[in-house]
């Protein structure tokens, strides 16, 4: 059987948070995200297969945690989770360490979402910068969560941003 070469698609991302509640409420009121499933509480316990699986994930050094199920505009899944024995302050930003560095959320008002950011309890991190200045109107920052998750905002989509040819006069 030869497999068919096609690109794949991106599902979700998992988030590990130190309060279940404020983050949904953080990402449904800031960023709007969709609340798929509210939080709720998982324990280990191998009788059903979500708990078989977590065991399998998880291994076997925990007992409960929370989860919430989220997701954004275009259909990609954010999975939220709270565990009640972790570590709740945010890892330290080092981008030069092999593991996962952001993840990029796209708003044509970067200004105004920035904003709403850092007004709740989030960070800026840099200016927001122009990607080709009097070239493109493509603008991108840096931000964190109120919980120290480092993002990024671009204006626009991945593929204009980065292909020759967009917005050429």
């Amino acid at each position: 059987m030869t497999a068919t070469k096609y690109p794949k698609s991106f599902s979700h991302i998992g988030i590990t948070v130190p309060d279940i509640q404020k983050a949904v409420d953080f990402y449904h009121s800031i960023m709007g995200w969709y609340i798929i499933m509210p939080p709720s509480t998982v324990k280990k316990e191998r009788d059903t297969a979500i708990g078989q699986m977590c065991i399998d994930v998880f291994g076997e050094d925990w007992e409960t945690f929370e989860i919430a199920h989220m997701s954004t505009s275009d259909g990609i899944g954010i999975e939220l989770f709270s565990f009640p024995h972790g570590i709740k302050d945010a890892p330290e930003f080092n981008p030069f360490n092999t593991g996962l560095f952001h993840f990029c959320v796209q708003d044509p008002d970067i200004e105004d979402l920035t904003q709403k950011i850092v007004a709740a309890g989030g960070k800026q991190r840099m200016p927001i910068r122009e990607y080709y200045p009097n070239e493109k109107p493509y603008k991108m920052v840096y931000v964190e969560d109120p919980f120290g998750i480092v993002f990024e905002i671009y204006t626009h989509s991945y593929e204009l941003t980065y292909s020759s040819g967009a917005y050429q006069d």
